[in-house]
């Protein structure tokens, strides 16, 4: 397993972790987006923040990345975005 889909693999699991009550998909890939394909609300975004630097032990600068997305005017987060923020961030 390469770098990028372990960490992929390690963002679905702490996805199902934080919200035990919801039904994600079995296969998310690069092109799955957080709030459209996942269903998760922008709280949800920031609850998730958290657990992914709980889940690696380090505080990740996710401000600056959520201010890149919202100043280049994305609408949603692809997981492969999310996957390349934490690979250089790790």
């Amino acid at each position: 397993m390469n770098p990028q889909e372990r960490i992929l693999a390690d963002l679905a699991a702490v996805v199902r972790r934080a919200f035990p009550d919801r039904d994600f998909p079995d296969a998310v890939g690069p092109d799955t987006r957080v709030l459209a394909d996942l269903g998760l609300a922008s709280i949800d975004v920031v609850v998730l923040a958290e657990q992914l630097g709980t889940h690696y032990g380090k505080r990740l600068p996710f401000g600056t990345f959520l201010k890149g997305l919202r100043d280049r005017g994305a609408d949603d987060i692809a997981l492969g975005e999310l996957v390349t923020f934490l690979q250089a961030n790790l």
